[in-house]
């Protein structure tokens, strides 16, 4: 140029060279398979509570628990939050097949644990239950990371929640073995 000024590429230019990564467009199917993972996963919900709330005021209540105990009217409202996240996340994903797999495997491990702790009154086989199920946790999240990060972030709520359920765990077993 004769005025010694060097163009630059419009921004609409510099635009189309760049990879942008655009959400799927929302599908009835996809809307749908959402809402039956939320129906099934609080149906798993439901079905643990049916063991655990008869023994809440009986069996739990007479247990010694850690000064860290939450109230018992916590666990309901959280574990709502992560079995909606969780059927998000697996609907997001189901074109992933491993982890579409991992997701089902997950399901009854978390319900057997409330089986094993509340109907048996067994904490020390529902520690066990509780240990494979953070693996399958963490084995699902890293199936989820490489495609669906945003979806794998919410599942780290998820190891969270279960990283601390599985000390109270084992610390209510210690506690009253």
């Amino acid at each position: 140029m004769a005025s010694g000024l060097r163009t630059q590429p419009c921004l609409g230019q510099t635009l189309a060279n760049i990879s942008i990564m655009e959400p799927a467009p929302t599908q009835p199917r996809n809307i749908g398979r959402a809402i039956l993972l939320a129906i099934l996963c609080t149906t798993v919900g439901a079905l643990s509570a049916e063991a655990t709330l008869p023994e809440i005021k009986g069996w739990y209540a007479g247990l010694t628990k850690p000064w860290f105990n939450p109230p018992n009217w916590v666990f309901g409202p959280v574990w709502l939050m992560i079995y909606v996240w969780m059927a998000l996340d697996a609907s997001a994903a189901w074109d992933n097949r491993a982890a579409r797999r991992t997701f089902f495997i997950i399901l009854p491990v978390n319900a057997l644990w409330s089986l094993l702790f509340f109907g048996l009154h067994r904490p020390d086989l529902a520690l066990a239950d509780v240990l494979i199920y953070l693996i399958l946790l963490v084995i699902w999240i890293r199936q989820l990371w490489p495609l669906h990060r945003d979806h794998a972030k919410l599942q780290f709520i998820h190891l969270l929640w279960v990283s601390f359920a599985t000390v109270l765990n084992a610390s209510i077993w210690w506690l009253n073995k």
